[in-house]
């Protein structure tokens, strides 16, 4: 089965379970978003990755320009550990993980979560790549993806216990679109995927084809 396929179902499940209220005004939180142009402000192929250092599950710290010293590096941007379609994405990576690395690539992905949280996504999700802390916002913000939970929105989380300034640490309600960056090593995107219906994630065999066709860029 697909990601998506498996997103869908995931998706066809959790709505079926929620009052009509909730569902309508996620799916206008949904339109009002898309229609924001906040695309326009997010980074594309071509464009230069901001550099960036962030503290890893471990506790230590990762550097996407060193990481970038030895291949190409797919960056993932997730909500949270707290977001099942986020968790169904990252289990997916995890699954394509070997052919990322047989291509010389680097899986980071990075969510506001505090570090803490961070530990439980890798444990829980039994990954074997770093997964960051971007405290505040930070990276996304410089990525262009970030963006202001809409107000009618924030009671229903704290209803579902998914209050933001509680799994990120900080006061603001601020989420990642969620995204996927393939960049090379000189620092430029390669590909870029960004949605702002958070239950569109993009395939891993897109991601693979994408570093394929990058080592055969750098071979001619």
């Amino acid at each position: 089965m697909s990601l998506q396929a498996e997103l869908q179902s995931l998706d066809d499940d959790l709505m079926a379970k929620l009052p009509a209220g909730i569902v309508g005004a996620m799916a206008q939180a949904d339109l009002a978003l898309g229609a924001s142009g906040v695309l326009d402000a997010a980074l594309k192929a071509g464009d230069q990755a901001p550099d960036f250092a962030l503290t890893n599950a471990r506790g230590g710290t990762t550097r996407l320009s060193h990481v970038l010293a030895s291949g190409p590096v797919v960056l993932s941007f997730f909500r949270g550990g707290w977001c099942p379609y986020c968790n169904l994405e990252l289990r997916a990576l995890q699954a394509v993980l070997p052919g990322f690395r047989a291509a010389g690539a680097t899986l980071i992905a990075v969510s506001p979560q505090t570090p803490g949280a961070s530990v439980s996504t890798v444990e829980k999700n039994d990954l074997a790549f770093p997964v960051l802390s971007d405290t505040g916002s930070r990276v996304a913000k410089s990525f262009g993806i970030a963006f202001d939970l809409a107000e009618d929105l924030r009671p229903i989380f704290t209803s579902f216990g998914q209050a933001l300034p509680e799994r990120n640490g900080d006061d603001s309600w601020v989420l990642p679109i969620p995204a996927t960056y393939v960049i090379d090593r000189d620092g430029i995107i390669s590909f870029a995927h960004v949605d702002v219906d958070f239950r569109n994630r993009l395939e891993p065999a897109m991601i693979t084809a994408t570093l394929a066709a990058l080592a055969r860029r750098k071979a001619a």
